[in-house]
């Protein structure tokens, strides 16, 4: 039997009634694009800018948002390389500054992307919480980024996950030590754009990255997103592919990286 050892989360639903949210392809009234009426501000480079979250749904919490990209429809696999890379140097160091703190019992980073992700608003943006009771790494074990390896580089490995969190192909860009951070990023794009445009004929339109630190490990989970299988909403039962279908996905994914 699963047990918890740690408490839920406490979504404030009045604060997220008045939350803003807009889909679509239109940038009219963005929060994100309306520069001049961002406050809060924690530190800024190019178009890229870190600020308290003004919509704090989760009490005993720092919520942060890093905005990537002045580009409304901009996003991780439409991003040059180099813009990518200089996302991720910024978003990593915004990250390691929290936890630097020493505030808060854990400090977690993701990014949503697309209407199944969980996200609310278009313009690209990661998110970066501090928790001051809850510990995120609780029900998460090291089994859930090894797997079968797609490629190695120095001090990097890319894995599918043979236990994955919640289910299918998570694909784990592992970096151990602080060596080859851009090549950490572009291993992250391609899976991302492979997952958006490769992976089931292109049926899929969203995607996470989740961003642990594990024994001295940074690493960047990245995960197609569909509607959530039952067997994990009620049971906490993940699914994986057959053998065939994985290796399918590591010699498409291959031609990728």
């Amino acid at each position: 039997m699963i047990t918890h050892t740690h408490d839920p989360l406490i979504f404030n639903a009045g604060v997220n009634k008045i939350k803003y949210a807009k889909d679509g392809p239109s940038n009219d009234n963005c929060p994100f694009c309306d520069i001049e009426q961002l406050s809060n501000i924690h530190k800024t480079q190019d178009d890229m800018i870190w600020l308290d979250n003004k919509f704090k749904t989760l009490e005993n919490s720092l919520m942060t948002v890093l905005i990537e990209s002045s580009e409304h429809l901009g996003d991780v696999t439409t991003y040059s390389q180099e813009k990518n890379r200089q996302l991720f140097k910024f978003a990593m160091d915004c990250w390691q500054e929290v936890i630097d703190s020493k505030k808060y019992k854990s400090t977690i980073m993701f990014k949503n992307f697309g209407p199944m992700s969980g996200g609310s608003l278009r313009h690209p943006h990661m998110q970066i919480i501090g928790l001051e009771d809850v510990d995120a790494y609780d029900e998460i074990s090291t089994d859930n980024f090894t797997g079968i390896e797609v490629k190695r580089y120095e001090n990097l490995e890319v894995t599918i996950s043979e236990r994955p969190v919640m289910g299918f192909a998570e694909i784990n860009i592992i970096q151990r030590g602080t060596e080859n951070l851009e090549k950490f990023a572009d291993y992250a794009q391609a899976s991302a754009k492979y997952y958006m445009n490769e992976f089931m004929d292109g049926r899929c339109n969203s995607y996470n990255l989740f961003f642990y630190k594990i024994h001295g490990k940074n690493i960047c989970k990245i995960v197609p997103r569909f509607l959530t299988s039952p067997y994990f909403i009620g049971y906490k039962i993940p699914q994986i592919y057959t053998d065939a279908r994985i290796h399918e996905i590591i010699k498409e994914l291959r031609e990728k990286l």
